[in-house]
């Protein structure tokens, strides 16, 4: 079933066409990647998605509501079902962490504080981190904190929907694989559909189950990662099908001969 769909959605600004007839479609429970080139639009289809920006034309239905007929209260109810993690983090710097994790609890809800002081520990639980962090402020965070504190916040809610802009960006390669594993471990745990707009390869190689190309405006590619290699396009052939990303997808899709021939190679 899918949980959001995109039917021929056009995004201009003036004369500017950003989109011009995108079609998708998110299916629940898997790891979905958005990827294109820098000005696509990868982020401004998740705003459309999550109400932040209205598209020019076109249909969009987020689990079970249609974005074009939805009624204010149901607007209400629907930002409850989803979380969001934006691509710097941005939390408030104003706010320590656990009034960060707080915000959308205190907004939607009636939750009394000692119960809300429980659900924040239980979220900074829930991506790696102390208890002790709660009273911490943003700039006393490190960016993968930083990060894991956004990812608290958007599980606040307990959505079942979680947007994720570049979650691994600024990240060191051990910090960005760690991410990695537990966006993997909050899908499978909590029974979640999340959206990813990301260029990371070991990402894309290693958790995402599809994604989709954004390129001339359009989805010019969707479905796994073996459907996307195979499909023709200049966007495709100059990020995915070169030597670089060629080996890394056979040590992918071949771990165990890969190893083998790089520690024991073939004798003459």
């Amino acid at each position: 079933m899918s949980v959001v769909s995109m039917h021929n959605i056009v995004t201009s600004f003036g004369e500017k066409v950003i989109h011009d007839g995108i079609n998708l479609a998110i299916e629940a429970g898997e790891i979905y990647g958005i990827l294109g080139e820098s000005g696509a639009g990868k982020t401004l289809l998740i705003q459309e998605m999550i109400m932040l920006l209205q598209p020019t034309s076109g249909e969009i239905e987020v689990l079970g509501y249609n974005l074009n007929t939805i009624t204010y209260q149901e607007a209400q109810d629907l930002r409850q079902k989803w979380g969001v993690l934006f691509q710097f983090g941005a939390l408030y710097s104003s706010l320590n962490v656990a009034q960060n994790i707080a915000i959308a609890i205190r907004e939607y809800t009636q939750t009394p504080p000692k119960l809300i002081h429980q659900i924040v520990t239980t979220k900074l639980n829930m991506v790696g981190l102390s208890p002790d962090v709660a009273a911490l402020y943003p700039a006393q965070l490190s960016g993968g904190m930083i990060k894991r504190v956004a990812l608290a916040r958007a599980l606040a809610m307990d959505p079942k929907l979680l947007f994720l802009d570049e979650p691994t960006s600024g990240l060191d390669p051990i910090g960005a694989r760690d991410f990695d594993k537990l966006i993997v471990e909050l899908r499978n745990l909590l029974d979640i559909t999340i959206v990813i707009i990301t260029h990371d390869l070991d990402s894309i190689f290693s958790i995402i189950d599809r994604f989709s190309i954004l390129a001339d405006k359009k989805v010019v590619a969707q479905g796994t990662l073996e459907e996307v290699l195979a499909t023709q396009h200049p966007f495709i052939e100059r990020f995915f099908k070169n030597d670089y990303v060629l080996g890394r997808y056979f040590n992918k899709t071949n771990p165990k001969p890969s190893i083998i021939r790089r520690i024991h190679p073939p004798k003459d």
